[in-house]
Parts: C-alpha cells; sequence; structure tokens
C-alpha cells in the first residue's frame, strides 16, 4: 500500500480507502449493504491488514449504525486510522434534523463522535451542497469545530465548481479553515468531474477522493449486454439504480477494460480502479465491498500499474464531452500557443 498527502494537507492517507455505506441495516441502505458487525469487522480488518488507513463513513449510513458499527471494529486501533465521516442528510423527521445549518452540523458532529466512539474526526466532509444555508454560517460552524478540536480536517462532497469556489474565498477572506478535499463520483463510465471540478482542485491544492469509481458495480462486467446483472447488486434494484450511465459509450468503456483485464490476468474492477490512480490530483479512491472476496480482489489494485499505452486507450474511448466553454477557449488559445498564429 502506497499513501498520499490529502490534498496539500500535511495528512497522508492510504491510496485506497474503505467506505463503510454497506455497514447497516436501517431503511434505504439494508438493500446497498446490510452489514452486520461480524460481517463489517472482517472486512476491516482485511483492509488493515492489507494497509489501509483512510476509513469513510457518513451519519445518514443507515442512520447512524455505519458509524456505530465502524466504531466498534476501530476499538482500540484509533490513533492508527484516519476516520472521515459526513453531515448533510436528513436524520429524523425533526424539521432542523437536516442541512448544514450551525446547529445541526454542530449536532451531528457530537452524535457522530459518540457513535464512533471517538473524541475528534480527522476528516468531516459536509456530503452535499445545502441551497437554504448561507455559506457563511456553514464555514464558520465548521471552523469553529476545527478549533475546538473535535474536527482536524474539513472536506466537502458533491459541489458545483462555482460553489466550491466560493466556499474557498470566503474561508480565505475570514481566515477559516479550509477544504483540504473534495469527494466526488469519479469513475472510466463518468468523467464529468475533469470538466471544472479537476483543474480546480488542481489550481487549489485539493486532494480527489473519488465515491463509486466501479461505476455502481457496472465496471466489474457482472452487469451484461442486454441481460440482468446479479439480483442483490445495486443496479438490478430500480429505487438505489441512481447513478446514470449512457449505457453505449458505458459498454464500449467496459470492452476495453476487459480486453487490458483479459490480456494483464487481472479483473476488470482492478483495471478501473489502476485507471484512477493514475491521476495526479487523487488522495485516495473509496471502495466498497459487501462480500470479503470483492475487498480481496481491490486491494490486488495497487500491485501494479497501467501503462501509458493502456492509459491513453482508456482516456480515449472514456473521454468526456467537450462542452462550452471548453471547446471555444481551446480554439481561441491557438494564438497564444503559436505566436506566428494569425487568426
Amino acid at each position: 500500500m502506497h499513501y498520499r498527502p490529502l490534498g496539500k494537507s500535511g495528512l497522508f492517507v492510504s491510496e485506497l480507502c474503505l467506505g463503510t455505506m454497506s455497514f447497516g441495516k436501517q431503511g434505504y441502505w439494508e438493500k446497498i449493504g446490510g452489514l452486520d458487525q461480524p460481517a463489517a469487522q472482517h472486512l476491516v480488518d482485511t483492509a488493515l491488514d492489507a494497509g489501509i488507513n483512510f476509513f469513510d463513513s457518513a451519519d445518514v449510513y443507515s442512520y447512524g449504525q455505519s458509524e456505530e458499527i465502524l466504531g466498534k471494529t476501530l476499538k482500540g486501533k484509533r490513533d492508527k486510522v484516519v476516520l472521515a465521516t459526513k453531515v448533510r442528510g436528513r436524520m429524523s423527521p425533526e424539521i432542523n434534523d437536516v442541512g448544514l445549518s450551525r446547529r445541526h452540523i454542530i449536532q451531528s458532529c457530537e452524535n457522530s463522535l459518540r457513535r464512533l466512539g471517538t473524541d475528534y474526526l480527522d476528516l468531516y466532509i459536509v456530503h452535499s451542497f445545502d441551497f437554504m444555508t448561507p455559506l457563511e454560517e456553514t464555514l464558520s460552524a465548521l471552523n469553529d469545530l476545527v478549533h475546538s478540536g473535535k474536527v482536524r480536517y474539513l472536506g466537502c462532497s458533491n459541489y458545483f465548481a462555482w460553489q466550491l469556489m466560493k466556499g474557498l474565498s470566503i474561508s480565505e477572506k475570514h481566515h477559516w479553515e479550509k477544504f483540504v478535499s473534495l469527494q466526488a463520483h469519479y469513475s472510466l463510465v463518468s468523467r464529468d468531474v475533469e470538466i471544472e471540478l479537476a483543474p480546480l482542485c488542481q489550481d487549489q491544492g485539493l486532494g480527489i477522493t473519488p465515491w463509486s469509481p466501479l461505476g455502481a458495480g457496472f465496471l466489474t462486467g457482472k452487469y451484461p449486454r442486454g441481460g440482468q446483472g446479479p439480483q442483490d447488486a445495486r443496479r438490478s434494484k430500480e429505487d438505489h439504480n441512481f447513478i446514470q450511465l449512457d449505457e453505449g459509450k458505458a459498454y464500449a468503456i467496459l470492452d476495453e477494460v476487459e480486453r487490458i483485464a483479459t490480456t494483464r490476468g487481472v479483473s476488470a474492477a482492478q483495471v478501473s480502479l489502476n485507471y484512477l490512480l493514475r491521476k495526479s490530483q487523487i488522495s485516495s479512491v473509496i471502495i466498497g465491498a459487501t462480500k470479503p472476496e470483492q475487498l480481496q480482489d481491490n486491494l490486488k489494485t495497487v500491485e501494479w500499474e497501467l501503462s501509458a499505452e493502456e492509459i491513453a486507450v482508456l482516456d480515449a474511448v472514456s473521454s468526456p464531452p467537450r462542452t462550452y466553454p471548453h471547446w471555444m477557449l481551446e480554439f481561441t488559445r491557438l494564438d497564444r500557443d503559436n505566436p506566428t498564429m494569425i487568426m
């Protein structure tokens, strides 16, 4: 296992992070994983033995059960890991038990600390943007948590680029703690993050931690063309299949992934994860598992590297669309790249 800085912070995390959305059995989340304590303990122990030091949860995962289970699996090992959780989602019918208000952030942090059995969080992530709360209120509350010692670093997830840049600017203006990472949807079948967010993170020094790096399991190859995937798989459940794909393009990408996997004698999942690890702005790729064999296979990703030629093939087949103003700026920069050009 290799370790990378989380953005431009001084914190180093394993290049693979174990996500714990599959821990717990409450509500919506039961059908995603439904793992109980013994099953989760086995996965966490396997991850620790492989050198993973980075674990990600969220208060909304099984409405607190994921955090409770994760905290118990790490008992006696807290000082050896980087522990992250998230805040924003609705936790009860109570009118204010949702969002990124000062009230909800501070109360949610206290609840997460209790469930995880720890005095502090290494990384506290806002799970998504809250259009009802001013960014100043959210960022001020997060800054207070850092200076109280309850949180070490801050991250965000599922932001527009303008929202992220606005947040960084507000924090800089007030000398508040800034976001050091962005948790974003990123995979070979969804490279939208490269259009605006990745360049912003590169410029501002944020590390990217991709979620759903296998496209909700699509890039494992278990969903055949025109066929039905496994009944217990997320994309086979209509109410859980919220990740949208251009299936024609996605299967073309999968064809190349499986070709490389066959040539190398590895799994399609390893090829897909390895591709993201070759991206310069990636701090850690979040992997999730419901079965021990899935985790064992994913862990083998760090034992080898795609070649430049293989990356070029995957880049080409999975290239995101060139939307405006990107194609226009590519055109107008020609007279700067070539001083002799007259437009």
